[in-house]
C-alpha cells in the first residue's frame, strides 16, 4: 500500500464516553503532534468490536460516534477522528497488518499511544508489548498509558455506564471529566411545553446508546449559535400524557423565547432531581415542573 504523506499521532482505542482514562491517552497525543509537527488524530470503531467478536447483545454505549468525536476534539483538541468501521475483514485483520497497513501506511502514523490493556488484530493478539516491538522495528514512536484511577476505582467505561444508568450523573461526570451529552436534531413533540408555558426541545438517543435512569435531570442546552441555556429534562416514557412505551427526552428550557425546531443541539446532564412519575393532572406535573425549575437553578448557582 502506498505511503500517505499526512503525517499522525494516533490514539488508539474504542472511546467510549471519552472519560479520564481517555483522557490521559489524548493528552499524550497532543504533546507528540507538537513535537513531530502532525496532526493529532484518534482511531475508533463505529460498533463496539465486542458485539461481532462474542456474538453477544450489543453492548450499550455511553455515546455515539458522532458524540465521541466532538468530546474527543473538544476537550482534547483532536482533530482527525478516523472512525474504522469494525466488519468481518476488521476482526480477522493480523495484528501486524493492522499497524503496518492501516494505521502507518493508509494513517500516515509516526507516533501511535495506547493503553495498558490494549488489544487488537485477529483473536486480540495485538497487544502493547508487540505493538511496542513492532513500532520500534518500524521506527515509529510508541507510548503505552498507565490505567487512571479515581476514589481507588480504575477509571472505565463499564463503571461508568453502570453509574449512567442508576442515575448517578454527578459521579458518572466525575469519572468522565465532562457531563454526560446528547447530541441531536430537535424533532417535534406532542407540544407538552406549550401546554406548560415552556419552550422544550424533543430529542432521541441514538439506537445503541445507554439511555439513563429514567427521570428529571439538571442539564444545560447548547444552541448551534454557541449560545446556552438551562432546562429541566424528563428522560422516559411521560406516564402522564402518554400510553406507550416509546423513550423520549423532553428538555422545558429555562428564561428562553424561540423555535428550535431542526436545529442540532448538545444536551448536558448535571444531576438527577427526580424519578418519572404519573401526576393527577397537568397542572399538577405544571406546579412540578416549577418546582424542578428552581432546584436546576440552585445547582447550577452552586456550580
Amino acid at each position: 500500500m502506498r505511503q500517505t504523506e499526512i503525517k499522525r499521532v494516533i490514539a488508539l482505542g474504542f472511546f467510549d464516553g471519552v472519560h479520564l482514562g481517555h483522557g490521559a491517552l489524548l493528552r499524550r497525543v497532543g504533546e507528540l503532534a507538537m513535537q513531530h509537527r502532525a496532526i493529532p488524530a484518534a482511531v475508533t470503531f463505529d460498533t463496539h468490536p465486542e458485539n461481532l467478536i462474542l456474538k453477544t447483545p450489543a453492548v450499550p454505549l455511553l455515546s455515539s460516534p458522532l458524540d465521541r468525536a466532538e468530546l474527543m476534539r473538544r476537550y482534547y483538541g483532536i482533530q482527525d477522528v478516523i472512525v474504522a468501521h469494525f466488519d468481518e475483514r476488521m476482526m480477522h485483520m493480523p495484528w501486524r497488518e493492522f499497524v503496518t497497513d492501516y494505521l502507518v501506511a493508509e494513517h500516515g502514523a509516526v507516533h501511535v499511544v495506547a493503553g495498558h490493556d490494549f488489544h487488537f488484530g485477529y483473536k486480540g493478539e495485538g497487544n502493547p508489548e508487540r505493538l511496542t516491538q513492532l513500532c520500534r522495528q518500524l521506527g515509529v514512536g510508541c507510548d503505552i498509558v498507565p490505567k487512571v484511577e479515581r476514589d481507588h476505582i480504575t477509571v472505565s467505561s463499564t463503571y461508568i455506564r453502570t453509574l449512567v444508568a442508576q442515575g448517578e450523573m454527578e459521579r458518572a461526570n466525575d469519572f468522565l471529566g465532562h457531563p454526560y451529552t446528547l447530541t441531536d436534531t430537535v424533532v417535534h413533540g406532542k407540544k407538552l411545553g406549550t401546554t406548560l408555558g415552556f419552550p422544550t426541545v424533543n430529542l432521541r438517543f441514538q439506537p445503541g446508546v445507554l439511555i439513563p435512569a429514567y427521570g428529571v435531570y439538571a442539564t444545560r442546552v447548547w444552541f448551534e449559535s454557541g449560545e446556552s441555556r438551562l432546562a429541566v429534562t424528563n428522560v422516559g416514557i411521560r406516564p402522564t400524557v402518554d400510553d406507550g412505551d416509546r423513550v423520549t427526552v423532553e428538555g422545558f428550557i429555562l428564561d428562553f423565547t424561540g423555535n428550535l425546531y431542526g436545529q442540532t443541539v448538545r444536551m448536558e446532564f448535571y444531576q438527577h432531581l427526580r424519578g418519572e412519575r404519573k401526576f393527577d393532572s397537568l397542572a399538577a406535573l405544571k406546579e412540578e415542573v416549577m418546582r424542578n425549575a428552581d432546584q436546576t437553578r440552585s445547582y447550577f448557582q452552586q456550580l
